[in-house]
């Protein structure tokens, strides 16, 4: 980043130390209920109440802050502000970075020609910030001249100047020009091959159906792994699982299993979501117990890769069974899921089980914010069997659920009609209801409904 010096520890130079800092914080910019402070507003009260005295470093720390939370141009106000002392290749390269990550191309390429004035492009971080601005907007053709200005410049590109070309060459599948500026960092002596490198490189072959190259690369990334880097692990798993290789997938798990000292829920869900992928939802059940037996805590997002993968394969029954068996052991369901489920039933025309999921989904939508993910004519389906077999007791409490989270309709009404109907029940009280929600009680389908009434 442009804000960290090049000496160690860079740190503020404080004036003296204020007790009275967050009591007065408190009182006079927080309010009693105000959250806890952001970075940026404790920078501005200590450099406002003059507490230190900013140097660059500090004014390039506060510009980047300045530019994520408030955006470009109070950062532009705020480098403007400055001293021109503190206006160095430091603050001129917080500035830049704003704009490019607003993806601001006008003002980045005209800062980058005040930088060039100034003599402040001495590093590969310019050219880096002006090669990602380039791959944000999807200008991806544009990135190897960057590079080529930089050799011309003699800035020796580093690790992320190569791998940012390559992938620029990786996306327009020009493989022979990734592999040609991939040989070239290769031989740079400056350069240490990194793992991230070799997967970047390993996942355009995939996409290209080269496996051969694809497993050279993945074995090479992996030699440059430490044994210790869960998320290099899981990227690497990935990438095997999108060539289809259960073997290398499992081995691998096993390595990274050995070598991290505990594997934490992020590393499940990333195996998991592997094993979903090649369909081995066997393996998959395993890793799942693994992580119940692993003594972390509860994330109900590792369950539900598996139950996602049931309900790719049509497995509404184990998926239904694991959320059973998640509340019957107190854990956390969501209601998405319950309703994912319920949605493959409708489909397979099982609308006992559909109705008892939705149920639970109703349920569970009560504690938090969700409303039917359901298409209209799923739902419809499911009111529909609801007054043709369902119980009014049945047809009330599911309607009355329903229309908390989404908006009353006909269908909601027709289910209570022929409920109501079909037991012999007065529903005069229904139609006032259906009258006093403005639902149009004179249509064609609604007369058919009540007519039953006469067989």
């Amino acid at each position: 980043m442009w804000f960290q010096s090049s000496t160690t520890g860079s740190t503020m130079a404080t004036k003296s130390e204020s007790p009275s800092f967050s009591a007065s914080f408190t009182t006079s910019e927080r309010g009693n209920a105000s959250p806890k402070p952001s970075r940026l507003q404790i920078s501005e009260w200590m450099n406002r109440k003059g507490i230190c005295i900013f140097s660059p470093v500090e004014h390039a720390v506060q510009l980047d802050l300045i530019g994520k939370v408030r955006g470009f141009v109070s950062a532009e106000e705020y480098f403007n502000n400055l001293r021109d002392e503190d206006k160095n290749f430091k603050t001129y390269g917080a500035l830049l970075n704003c704009y490019v990550r607003q993806r601001q191309v006008d003002k980045s390429l005209t800062h980058l020609r005040k930088m060039k004035e100034m003599g402040f492009v001495s590093s590969p971080l310019t050219y880096n910030d002006i090669m990602c601005l380039y791959t944000n907007v999807g200008q991806h053709e544009k990135v190897p001249g960057i590079l080529a200005e930089m050799k011309e410049n003699n800035v020796p590109p580093d690790n992320f100047s190569y791998r940012i070309c390559i992938n620029s060459y990786g996306v327009r599948s020009d493989l022979e020009g990734m592999e040609k500026v991939f040989k070239e960092m290769e031989s740079q002596p400056h350069i240490v091959m990194d793992w991230n490198t070799y997967a970047v490189v390993a996942n355009f072959y995939i996409k290209k159906g080269q496996t051969d190259k694809a497993m050279n690369a993945l074995k090479k990334s992996e030699e440059r792994l430490d044994n210790k880097d869960g998320l290099g692990y899981n990227h690497l798993i990935s990438l095997y699982a999108s060539m289809g290789s259960k073997g290398e997938v499992l081995r691998l798990w096993g390595v990274e299993k050995s070598g991290c000292k505990r594997c934490i829920n992020r590393d499940y869900m990333g195996m998991l979501v592997s094993l979903v992928r090649l369909g081995e939802l066997d393996e998959a059940e395993k890793v799942m117990e693994e992580w119940e037996l692993s003594g972390n805590c509860y994330d109900f997002r590792v369950p539900q890769t598996v139950i996602t993968g049931y309900t790719i394969k049509g497995l509404y029954e184990r998926a239904e069974a694991l959320l059973e068996d998640l509340m019957e052991k107190g854990k956390a369901t969501t209601a998405r899921s319950w309703e994912t489920v319920a949605a493959g039933y409708v489909n397979k025309g099982e609308m006992k089980k559909a109705f008892k999921c939705l149920k639970v989904a109703l349920r569970l939508s009560s504690e938090k914010r969700w409303k039917p993910n359901l298409g209209v004519v799923t739902l419809t389906t499911l009111l529909s069997w609801l007054g043709d077999e369902g119980s009014a007791e049945d047809a009330e409490a599911f309607v009355g659920a329903l229309r908390k989270v989404i908006p009353v309709n006909k269908h909601m009404y027709h289910a209570l009609l022929k409920a109501y109907i079909r037991e012999g029940k007065e529903v005069n009280s229904v139609l006032d209801r259906m009258k006093a929600d403005k639902i149009d009680g004179d249509g064609e389908e609604t007369a058919k409904i009540l007519a039953m009434r006469e067989n």
